[in-house]
């Protein structure tokens, strides 16, 4: 019986042999190498055979270790924060005494957030989560050694919330993808990271689900609500305990490979509760190789609302199939939609995609983000009870088919402000004779930083008239890190001067 067990040991063992596949991003000296490997899920392995043959149970400390080098801790801060108020407001005014001289502007401490990454390249390439890095001015990464460095962004995607960023070392320790499709719910899996600060914890479980859609990514996003219904979400779904501070960390099989990229829990109380989910490592690696090979995503589009087929939608639209991602129209896509373009109407199931089969919108949109502008797609539908196929070329987001280029942005732009010259009817109602207005302002330290609204006429920048957009942004260009830039101005509803100061 001992001698039966050995045997099946070791062809469980053997038929865990990788095939290694290695892929180059870039040409010439400034190659990035990604690792890629392919191996048999290990869902079924509870035992394992020690140093002196005997069966023993499953031991972690291997992979563990193995797992924790490659996975660091980051701590964003954001900068010091200046709030500013009414510039001629009374000697008197009560706020004077909770905010200080000096324009009523309160000087508040940097804010500070942690989570974790993974070091994914020997060169010192990261991946983390969008929301660990989103808004900071500076990065702190720690290694598991203690060893310290800064770190730049390289790339995010809000739509998987993920991240790459960048240390300048060599010759560091890294986890190579596996394919997470091959994942199997039941699967024995590692989640790694920092939780409240605790660095290199190691908790264990399995794969409870696949191809999850919690509705998180993008969720919080007031200014632009059209980012909340463009978010990929397939999460696979763990029981291994993941709480504050492991974003950003590892989910690894038990070779130490990694699965996916620790982005959220389900939890009432904010802590871990059951459940955390991670973004499959098949997301991570397009999502890296597109920022490392082009500087941006470079993503496909159907062009389409898709919805789950539930046994309610089954019945209220009288559909043929319990499965299915359900087309409920083209929004306002219509125009440069790819599926309509192709010949998908409003009210088809899509029910495969190539050679896979489509059973929730989940699957659907993570077979479809892994994809290219231009990338052709077999689409098979059932309509009214009789399947269809359909090529499609799949599109950007503008339309077109070609490579999404990085877009350049000026100095306002980074600093989340979309400006434009102020009417000239305006400025001589306000007697002004120059002035920047303030379209609209996006994510960015002016968001972040200061109370600043649209609208907003900015006539002075440090005490430098600013009658054109370029000056704004020629002035900006001019200062250096950790610069104060004071915006002076007024509003059109609102005709006092007011001050908003960042640092750079």
């Amino acid at each position: 019986m001992k001698r039966f067990g050995s045997l099946f040991l070791a062809a469980v063992l053997g038929s865990g042999l990788t095939l290694v596949s290695t892929q180059w991003i870039g040409t010439g000296n400034d190659a990035i190498k990604i690792e890629h490997v392919n191996t048999v899920p290990t869902s079924q392995v509870a035992y394992r055979v020690n140093e002196n043959g005997e069966t023993v149970p499953l031991d972690f400390t291997t992979v563990a270790e193995k797992v924790t080098q490659a996975v660091v801790h980051i701590r964003a801060t954001s900068g010091e924060q200046v709030a500013s108020r009414d510039r001629n407001q009374d000697q008197n005014d009560p706020f004077q005494f909770f905010f200080g001289p000096n324009g009523g502007q309160q000087r508040r401490g940097p804010m500070q957030s942690s989570g974790s990454g993974v070091i994914i390249n020997a060169n010192g390439y990261i991946a983390t989560n969008n929301h660990v890095v989103e808004g900071a001015d500076v990065l702190d990464v720690t290694l598991s050694d203690n060893r310290s460095y800064k770190a730049e962004v390289v790339g995010t995607d809000p739509d998987t919330d993920i991240a790459v960023i960048k240390i300048e070392e060599k010759a560091l320790p890294y986890l190579s993808f596996v394919n997470s499709d091959k994942a199997k719910v039941g699967e024995w899996v590692l989640a790694v990271g920092n939780p409240f600060n605790l660095n290199s914890t190691v908790t264990a479980g399995i794969i409870s689900a696949k191809g999850r859609n919690i509705n998180i990514i993008n969720s919080g996003n007031s200014n632009n609500p059209q980012a909340a219904r463009t978010a990929i979400e397939s999460f696979i779904q763990t029981d291994a305990a993941i709480n504050p501070g492991n974003s950003g960390g590892a989910l690894v099989n038990l070779h130490g490979e990694l699965l996916g990229i620790n982005t959220a829990i389900a939890s009432p109380t904010g802590s871990y509760s059951g459940y955390g989910f991670a973004v499959p490592a098949n997301i991570v690696s397009k999502i890296v190789e597109d920022v490392l090979a082009y500087g941006t995503v470079q993503r496909g589009w159907l062009g389409i609302q898709v919805g789950t087929v539930t046994n309610d939608l089954a019945k209220e639209e009288d559909l043929s199939v319990r499965e299915g991602a359900y087309v409920s129209g083209f929004g306002d896509a219509e125009d440069r939609s790819a599926a309509k373009e192709a010949g998908i109407q409003k009210g088809d199931v899509i029910v495969k995609l190539d050679e896979m089969p489509v059973r929730t919108s989940s699957a659907l949109i993570e077979y479809i983000g892994l994809k290219h502008p231009g990338d052709k797609v077999n689409v098979v539908v059932n309509r009214h009870g009789s399947e269809k196929s359909f090529t499609v070329t799949l599109k950007n987001r503008e339309g077109k088919v070609a490579a999404v280029k990085r877009e350049e942005k000026t100095a306002a732009a980074a600093l989340g402000l979309e400006l434009e010259n102020a009417d000239v009817k305006v400025l001589k109602r306000l007697d002004l004779t120059y002035g920047v207005k303030v379209k609209s302002i996006e994510n960015g330290k002016i968001s972040r930083y200061t109370e600043m609204r649209d609208g907003f006429i900015i006539t002075h920048i440090n005490d430098k008239p600013v009658k054109t957009v370029k000056d704004v942004n020629d002035i900006v260009n001019s200062k250096k890190p950790g610069d104060l830039v004071t915006f002076s101005g007024i509003y059109e509803d609102y005709p006092k001067e007011f001050n908003y100061a960042i640092r750079l």
